[in-house]
């Protein structure tokens, strides 16, 4: 396909995300590009963002002043695993034509989700080079572990979030030269935008949060026969328990878009409004409030990859439930626990106590790298103009980064 741009005009480079932590993260990457001199996002929402069940979060893009090049609903089949087929097969198709219509010069993806997977497919098919941020990870609990590694073989570029992971992609047969260990831009976002003191956030949401509380998501997971009735029921009945001890207050994001979700939100939903005043359920709080009442939060408690990935920046205690996110770097301010419920409350004891509190207080996160967003950028813009750039790529079978 040929590509809109030649010579040393600007790029157009899509911009895909699909849900609002994803958007959180692209952010800051968003906002540079909107400044660069050699770059033209064309931002694409998708997904949970257009669907009033899951916050109708292309709010928040709007609201930040990002223009967008498109909206593709692509949420229009069922829950299960057909209509998850049926989804990834719409969003190729709309994808697909979208970039054929359109011909950007690449195409930046962040993660690991079936949307962002197909999205990818369809780049692939169409001629459209890919840009990757956070490949390498491991997530055994959840089917975003190999549609992360398959998004990777298609990617032409290469943004993991730390040295460890940067080495898997290379193991993978990705060139180290199309490889950029950039660091985490969860880790960027922390360090870097303003937080929300407890009065206004407690405003914010209309919940009083100078109580002790827990910030608290849990999401499907979609490896294995994991049964999310069983494990959210759990889930509400170790917090119960330890509530009841405690009298620490329940600040709940819903689930995502996965199969099962749903399920998960009835109970959450159920369960908090049998007990106001002390639990409070949002389908989003947006990224500057979901990170300031995790910087505000007596402990993290889900499965949400933000538990282990972004609270090491906080050193906030964290209770790691599952399997979901087995396999990625776990720092020491992280319990990770099964999902039953007596494991579950054992570790978020633990958490709470005063001892573990200050052990998570002194975590050294592994994702820091600066200034990561604008590395991406920069990177981008030299690596969009480079002769050659979305070329068929060979398998690299050299060693990786301190191999002989």
């Amino acid at each position: 396909m040929q590509q809109k741009n030649s010579g040393t005009t600007k790029k157009h480079l899509a911009v895909i995300t699909g849900t609002r932590a994803e958007y959180g993260l692209l952010r800051p990457v968003i906002q540079k590009l909107l400044k660069s001199d050699k770059i033209i996002p064309e931002v694409i929402a998708t997904g949970a963002h257009l669907s009033p069940e899951y916050g109708h979060t292309v709010d928040e893009i709007r609201a930040d002043g990002i223009p967008l090049a498109a909206e593709l609903d692509i949420l229009k089949f069922e829950h299960g695993p057909l209509a998850l087929a049926d989804t990834v097969a719409y969003t190729i198709q709309q994808f697909a034509r979208w970039f054929t219509e359109n011909r950007p010069d690449a195409v930046l993806v962040l993660g690991d989700r079936y949307e962002i997977f197909a999205a990818a497919q369809a780049a692939a098919i169409t001629g459209v080079p890919i840009a990757h941020i956070s490949g390498g990870d491991v997530t055994r609990g959840a089917a975003d572990d190999y549609y992360r590694h398959c998004i990777t073989k298609m990617a032409a570029l290469h943004f993991p979030s730390c040295a460890a992971y940067a080495r898997r992609v290379v193991r993978m047969g990705e060139n180290p030269a199309d490889v950029y260990n950039v660091g985490g831009l969860g880790d960027e976002n922390i360090r870097t935008m303003p937080k929300m003191a407890l009065e206004e956030l407690s405003e914010s949401i209309g919940f009083d949060l100078h109580a002790p509380y827990a910030l608290v998501t849990y999401h499907p997971e979609t490896a294995g026969e994991a049964d999310p009735a069983a494990q959210s029921d759990a889930l509400l009945g170790a917090m119960d328990a330890v509530g009841h001890k405690t009298r620490l207050h329940w600040l709940i994001t819903k689930a995502n878009a996965d199969t099962g979700g749903e399920i998960i939100n009835r109970r959450l939903d159920a369960w908090a409004a049998a007990r106001p005043g002390q639990a409070v359920v949002f389908a989003s709080l947006g990224v500057k409030r979901y990170l300031s009442a995790m910087q505000h939060a007596a402990a993290v408690v889900g499965n949400s990859s933000s538990g282990v990935v972004e609270t090491p920046t906080f050193g906030v205690p964290t209770v790691n439930i599952g399997s979901r996110q087995a396999g990625r770097i776990v720092c020491q301010n992280v319990l990770c626990c099964a999902a039953r419920q007596k494991e579950i409350e054992a570790a978020l004891q633990t958490a709470l106590t005063p001892e573990f509190t200050a052990r998570a207080h002194q975590t050294v996160s592994p994702y820091y790298g600066g200034d990561t967003s604008g590395r991406i950028v920069a990177i981008l813009e030299e690596r969009l103009f480079a002769p050659g750039f979305g070329a068929p790529k060979g398998f690299y079978d050299g060693p990786t980064d301190g191999e002989a």
